[in-house]
C-alpha cells in the first residue's frame, strides 16, 4: 500500500554483510524484531562510518514479542526506535491507497544466498508475485483454511510465495522461532498444521529425529513441499514411511522461488516405495504461472533431446522470472543471455518430459575426462546407515586430474573412534552401488559449512579439498 519494495533480510548473515545489503539496496526504513535490534544497530553502525557523513539513518522500527526478554525491547526504545504498535497508530485509517500503476513495478529485493561470492539483488515484480501466489496454491492443491508452519524463513526468497498464497487463501500461519524436528512434530498435533515449506536439510532433521520428540503415527496427513537443493531419494522414502505427503519442487530466487514440480502420477501409486522415491526426486515440470522452461545444449540453445540421459543447461521465461539483479548490468546481461534465464543447473530430460538436475555447472566433477554429477554420488552415499548429510565435490588428482571427495556428517549414534575403518566402508559401500570411477578417493568427517539458509555451502568444501592437496599417483 505504501508503493514501498520489501528487501527481507536474512537474520542469520552477519553485520558486515547486512550493512552491505542495506547500503546497496538504499534502504530508508529498517523494521527489526527485538531479539535482532542489536544486530541491526551495528549493520546501520558500519553503514554510517563508511559513508563519511553523508548518511541518512533510515527509521527504524523495533517489533516487540511477549515470548522474548523485556529488556532487548526496552534498549531498542531507548536508542531511539519506534515501536511497531505505536507507529501504526500514527497511521490514516481513511488513506485512500491506490494499487501499483503498473505491475510491472517492483514489490522484493532479495539478495540471493547463492554459492557466487557477491550477493546479488533479485528484484521481483507485481505481477509474478500475483502469478506464483495463485500458482503455490493451485500446485499444491493447497484448499481455504490451511494451517502452514513456517519452518521455512520468510527471507527465503519470501517464503516462496507463500506469505502472499495464504493471504489469498485465508490461510492460518503458524511461526516457529527456532526450527527443531521436536517444535515441527509439536505443532502439528498441537495446532493442526496441515502444510509446511522446508529445505532437504530440514527433512533430514524430522527422519532423524529421536523417539521423544516426535509425535508417530501423525494425527493427520501432512502436505510437505520441499526446494532448495536436490532431495536425496532416500530422505523423501523415510518422509513418506513417516506419513508425510512431500511434493518436491525447485526454483530459484530469480524464479520467484519454486517454479516447477514434480507432479505425482496416479500409475506410481502401484510401484515399490524406493521407486516412488527416486521418481520423486526429479524436478519436474512447470508451474502452471510459469510460460517456458526448457533444458538446452549451451552452445546453440536448442532443447535436448527427452532421452533422460543427454545433458543441457535449464532455462526459463515468463511471468515468474524477475526484472534483473539490482544495479549489476553485467550479471543481467549474463543471465539473460538469448532471451532466457540462465539457471547455472544441468540437467537432463526424460522421456515423460520430466525434468532432472544431475548437478550445478560448478559442481561437476570431470575425473579422467568423464563427468561426474555430485548430486547423483551424494544420492547413494545417503542410504548408508551410518550418513546423516554428506557432500561430495573435486579434489585435484594426479592420475585422473579430479577424483571425489566425500565430506560426511556422521549420525549422534555412530561410533567415530575409528574413521579410517569408517571411511573404508563407505568406499567398499560405494564400490558396490555406483561406477568405480564415482566411488569417492577421499573421505573428510566433521560438520558441514552452510549457508544462513541451510544450503552446503559446497565452494568452502571445494578449497577445503584443494587445501588438502592432490591425490598422489600409486607407485606400485
Amino acid at each position: 500500500m505504501s508503493g514501498a519494495v520489501l528487501n527481507t533480510v536474512n537474520i542469520r548473515l552477519n553485520a558486515q554483510t547486512i550493512a552491505f545489503l542495506l547500503g546497496h539496496s538504499a534502504s530508508e526504513v529498517v523494521m527489526v524484531d527485538q531479539e535482532f535490534f542489536t544486530l541491526a544497530e551495528e549493520a546501520l553502525k558500519i553503514v554510517a562510518d563508511k559513508s563519511k557523513g553523508n548518511f541518512k539513518p533510515p527509521i527504524l522500527i523495533v517489533i516487540a514479542d511477549e515470548s522474548c526478554d523485556p529488556k532487548g525491547l526496552q534498549y531498542a526504545l531507548s536508542r531511539g526506535a519506534i515501536e511497531y504498535e505505536k507507529f501504526l497508530e500514527t497511521g490514516d485509517p481513511e488513506y485512500a491507497w491506490q494499487p501499483p500503476k503498473d505491475e510491472w513495478q517492483s514489490i522484493t529485493l532479495g539478495y540471493t544466498s547463492g554459492t557466487t561470492a557477491s550477493p546479488k539483488g533479485v528484484v521481483l515484480h507485481h505481477r509474478g508475485a500475483y502469478v506464483m501466489a495463485l500458482s503455490c496454491a493451485l500446485n499444491w492443491g493447497m484448499t481455504e483454511g490451511a494451517t502452514y508452519l513456517w519452518t521455512l524463513p520468510m527471507f527465503h526468497c519470501n517464503g516462496w510465495c507463500y506469505t502472499w498464497t495464504l493471504a489469498a487463501m485465508c490461510g492460518t500461519s503458524i511461526c516457529l522461532r527456532q526450527v527443531s524436528a521436536k517444535g515441527v512434530y509439536q505443532a502439528i498435533a498441537k495446532h493442526g498444521v496441515t502444510h509446511f515449506c522446508a529445505a532437504p536439510v530440514v527433512l533430514n532433521t524430522i527422519v532423524n529425529a529421536k523417539k521423544e520428540d516426535t509425535v508417530l503415527p501423525l494425527p493427520h496427513v501432512v502436505h510437505v513441499m520441499t526446494a532448495g537443493a536436490a532431495p536425496p531419494p532416500s530422505v523423501l522414502f523415510e518422509m513418506s514411511r513417516l506419513g508425510f505427503r512431500v511434493a518436491h519442487t525447485y526454483g530459484l530466487s530469480e524464479t520467484s522461488g519454486p517454479s516447477t514440480i514434480c507432479a505425482w502420477k496416479p500409475e506410481w501409486d502401484s510401484l515399490p516405495p524406493e521407486e516412488q522415491a527416486r521418481l520423486n526426486a526429479r524436478q519436474g515440470v512447470k508451474y502452471i504461472g510459469l510460460e517456458g522452461l526448457d533444458v538446452v545444449n549451451t552452445q546453440d540453445m536448442k532443447p535436448v533431446p527427452a532421452d533422460g540421459k543427454t545433458v543441457g543447461e535449464i532455462v526459463f521465461r515468463g511471468n515468474a522470472v524477475m526484472k534483473g539483479y539490482l544495479k549489476n548490468p553485467k550479471a543481467n546481461e549474463e543471465a539473460f543471455a538469448n532471451g532466457w534465464f540462465h539457471s547455472g543447473d544441468l540437467a537432463v530430460k526424460h522421456p515423460d518430459n520430466y525434468i532432472e538436475i544431475k548437478d550445478r555447472s560448478k559442481d561437476i566433477i570431470i575425473s579422467g575426462g568423464e563427468n561426474i554429477s555430485s548430486v547423483e554420488v551424494e544420492n547413494i552415499l545417503y542410504f548408508h546407515p551410518a550418513i546423516l548429510e554428506v557432500s561430495v565435490v573435486a579434489r585435484p588428482d594426479e592420475r585422473w586430474g579430479e577424483s571425489p571427495c566425500a565430506f560426511v556428517t556422521l549420525k549422534p549414534d555412530v561410533d567415530q573412534s575409528d574413521q579410517q575403518r569408517l571411511a573404508e566402508e563407505i568406499m567398499k559401500f560405494s564400490r558396490a552401488k555406483m561406477p568405480a570411477y564415482w566411488v569417492p578417493k577421499s573421505v573428510v568427517f566433521g560438520p558441514l559449512p552452510k549457508t544462513a539458509t541451510g544450503k552446503i555451502q559446497k565452494h568452502i568444501l571445494r578449497t577445503k579439498a584443494k587445501e588438502m592437496g592432490p591425490l598422489k599417483k600409486s607407485r606400485l
